[in-house]
């Protein structure tokens, strides 16, 4: 099972946002929320935003309403660029420079871990017996077929 939460037209630069964004990708949900927390970056309070609302995103999804944060991991995230805002300032001698204002959108899919089914463990005795018996009997044909060829070869001339 899984969720997401998507922010549009955040007024930072997708390029700020991805440097934060990959340093949770594919993380654990709780491991995720602390490096967001004490992350420095400015565009980390937006992240753990967005994180946080995938993750009851899909506490909602469950019937249960109970999720356990260890089994939930960061599926995908991910910033695309949204509209720039182009604006001018002035410039001396009578120029303008154009400023680039970027935005960007910023989705972030959570889900649960599958749980791994255990096999029911063998007995080391019964593995090896058959491995034994299958590899001995090949190479000794193997070896005979090389030699009796050799021998034919060596009445011929």
């Amino acid at each position: 099972m899984e969720a997401r939460a998507i922010n549009r037209f955040v007024g930072t630069s997708p390029r700020k946002m991805r440097l934060v964004i990959d340093l949770i990708r594919g993380r654990g949900v709780e491991e995720a929320l602390s490096i967001l927390h004490f992350s420095p970056k400015h565009a980390s309070k937006t992240a753990e935003k967005v994180l946080r609302s995938a993750i009851s995103n899909l506490q909602n999804k469950d019937e249960s309403g109970r999720i356990d944060p260890t089994q939930v991991f960061v599926k995908e995230a991910f910033v695309d660029g949204g509209p720039t805002m182009k604006r001018i300032m002035p410039a001396p001698m009578g120029r303008a420079y154009r400023i680039r204002k970027r935005s960007h959108h910023l989705t972030i899919v959570v889900a649960r871990r599958p749980e791994k089914v255990h096999a029911a463990p063998r007995s080391k005795a019964a593995e090896a017996a058959p491995k034994a018996e299958a590899t001995a009997p090949e190479k000794k044909t193997a070896r005979s077929k090389k030699s009796a060829a050799k021998k034919t070869l060596t009445k011929e001339s």
